[in-house]
C-alpha cells in the first residue's frame, strides 16, 4: 500500500521566526527579539542589494590595497616601498618561504576566495542553483568563520611599524595600502552579514509544495 509523503513543515509554515543574532523562535510579527533585541525579519527582501553594495565596495578597495605600497621603509640612505605581493615575493627570495606562503594565502588567496564564494551564494538564491543547499550553507559557513583571519597583513604592518622605529637608522611606516586593506576586509565581512542564508532553502521548500 502506498504511504503519502510527510509534509515539510518550515518555521514560517508554523508561524515561527527565529533571531538571526542569537537563534532564539518568536512568534511570526514579532517586531525584535526579546533577548538581545535584533529585528526580527522572516526574509528579507532588500538582503541581496545590500551583499551586492558591500561586495562592490570591497572589490573596489581591494584593488588598491594590492597596487599602493603596504609598507614604506626608510633606512640611512634608501627608501623602499613594498606592495602585498612585492614584500611576499622578496620574503621567498629570502628565504622565508613559510611567512611568505602564509601572506600570499590570507592577503591574496582567501580574499579573492570569499569574493567569488560570496558572488556565487546571491547568485545562487536568486537564479538557482543546482549545487545542493547543504554545500552552499557549508560554504557560507566557512566563508564567515574564515573573515576573523582575513587582518593578518593589517597586523603584520602593525607590529613591524612598532619594533622598527630607529629614527635615523630606519624606520618603517604603514603604506597607503593597509586602509585599502583594512576597508576590503571590513567591507566584504559586511557582505557576507548582509547575506541570509535561509533564502538558500527557499527553493527547496517551494520544490517541497509542489510536488506535495
Amino acid at each position: 500500500m502506498h504511504q503519502p509523503e510527510l509534509t515539510r513543515l518550515t518555521a514560517r509554515d508554523a508561524g515561527l521566526v527565529a533571531c538571526r543574532r542569537c537563534a532564539r523562535v518568536w512568534t511570526m510579527g514579532t517586531p525584535r527579539c526579546g533577548r538581545c533585541g535584533s529585528r526580527l525579519v522572516s526574509r528579507d527582501p532588500k538582503s541581496i542589494s545590500r551583499v551586492w553594495a558591500w561586495w562592490a565596495l570591497g572589490v573596489m578597495a581591494y584593488i588598491p590595497a594590492n597596487v599602493w605600497p603596504m609598507l614604506n621603509t626608510r633606512t640611512l640612505f634608501t627608501v623602499q616601498e613594498s606592495t602585498i605581493i612585492g614584500g611576499a615575493v622578496e620574503l621567498l627570495l629570502d628565504g622565508n618561504v613559510g611567512i611568505s606562503i602564509i601572506i600570499l594565502v590570507a592577503s591574496v588567496g582567501i580574499p579573492i576566495a570569499k569574493f567569488v564564494c560570496i558572488a556565487f551564494l546571491a547568485m545562487s538564491v536568486r537564479g538557482g542553483s543546482r549545487t545542493s543547499p547543504e554545500l552552499r550553507m557549508r560554504l557560507y559557513e566557512i566563508v564567515e568563520y574564515i573573515g576573523r583571519w582575513s587582518m593578518i597583513d593589517v597586523f603584520v604592518v602593525a607590529i613591524l611599524a612598532s619594533l622598527v622605529q630607529l629614527n635615523v637608522v630606519a624606520n618603517i611606516d604603514p603604506g597607503s595600502a593597509s586602509l585599502a586593506f583594512a576597508l576590503s576586509v571590513i567591507f566584504t565581512m559586511l557582505s557576507a552579514q548582509a547575506f541570509d542564508p535561509r533564502m538558500i532553502w527557499d527553493g527547496i521548500e517551494a520544490e517541497a509544495r509542489t510536488h506535495a
